[in-house]
């Protein structure tokens, strides 16, 4: 997406590169401030220790993050086997260390080992998330529970990883205890990529932790399009993009005439008759486009006669 300023219904979409040690909402806090607005959201959270691509939406693009398809994401991360964590990422405490050149006689950790078990983490998994994780337990969250001193366990969730790469396996200089294990994974919506760190540790009878994790893709949007945060503060700007520009990325989209266009503006029904040729696309939204162009309304197909509005934005 290349980058623009707010169209003419004052939303767009802004791609930013999120630093380490922020959360979501940090970023989201200070983007407000330097769009001078309170209507900012982000769409898929980042812990505060992952860097990476963080989707923002900007005004009535708001509206649009919840819509967004982004179930397809892409990482880069880290993992250090030999040592356990509470929060099995670089943040947490040290509960448990395992030499991976000793764990036990005649046995040991080495590069070959760590490919074949992670050969298992590809495909359909049943992964239990982190227990310090967003995921809520009784209306709260599964983190609020642990750091108020509960014991949380959390039920195993379907997730899929498409593709795991590992692209090295090596000591740090100055130890040979713990190994550091670079991969790359595609996956889907909802993977905990601590989990994955946490679980590889297991399976080698190590224990592992997370410590770095950076996303390089969410949805159709890569990490060559994001701008990192400092960039966006010594500017003083935000380079967001028109919503125009922006949905066709992440829907299909149909254009209609200008009649047309102002009984979408009204929230009106589409029927077969009034529509221009668009595929089937299930449940998935439709983004509206007027005869210039811009963008009106996100519309879903419930049977084969009829659109009918998702949210409606002029």
């Amino acid at each position: 997406m290349t980058s623009g300023s707010l169209d003419s219904v004052g939303a767009g979409l802004l791609v930013v590169d999120k630093p380490a040690g922020l959360t979501s909402h940090d970023v989201v806090a200070r983007v407000r401030r330097l769009a001078r607005t309170r209507k900012v959201g982000h769409a898929g959270t980042l812990d505060p220790m992952a860097t990476g691509v963080l989707v923002l939406g900007l005004g009535r693009g708001t509206r649009l993050l919840g819509h967004l398809s982004l179930a397809h994401k892409s990482y880069d991360a880290t993992v250090r086997l030999g040592v356990s964590t509470t929060t099995d990422d670089a943040e947490g405490e040290v509960v448990a260390t395992t030499p991976v050149g000793r764990r036990g006689p005649g046995d040991r950790v080495d590069e070959a080992a760590v490919r074949a078990a992670l050969g298992h983490f590809v495909g359909e998994l049943a992964q239990v998330p982190s227990a310090v994780s967003a995921v809520k337990v009784e209306g709260r969250r599964a983190y609020e529970r642990v750091r108020s001193g509960e014991q949380v366990e959390l039920a195993p969730r379907q997730v899929t990883v498409h593709e795991l790469l590992v692209r090295a396996v090596r000591h740090p200089e100055d130890t040979t205890d713990v190994l550091d294990v670079e991969i790359s994974l595609r996956c889907s919506s909802g993977t905990y990529v601590r989990a994955i760190a946490r679980d590889l540790g297991a399976a080698l009878g190590v224990g592992g932790h997370l410590t770095a994790l950076r996303r390089t893709a969410v949805g159709p949007v890569s990490l060559a399009e994001a701008t990192p945060l400092a960039e966006l503060e010594a500017a003083g700007t935000v380079p967001a993009v028109p919503l125009a520009e922006a949905v066709p990325r992440f829907f299909e989209t149909l254009s209609v005439d200008a009649d047309r266009a102002r009984a979408v503006g009204f929230g009106r029904p589409l029927e077969a008759a009034e529509q221009p040729s668009v595929a089937a696309t299930g449940t998935r939204p439709i983004g509206i486009l007027g005869p210039d162009g811009a963008f009106l309304a996100l519309y879903e197909r419930r049977d084969a006669d009829v659109l009918t509005p998702v949210a409606v934005f002029v």
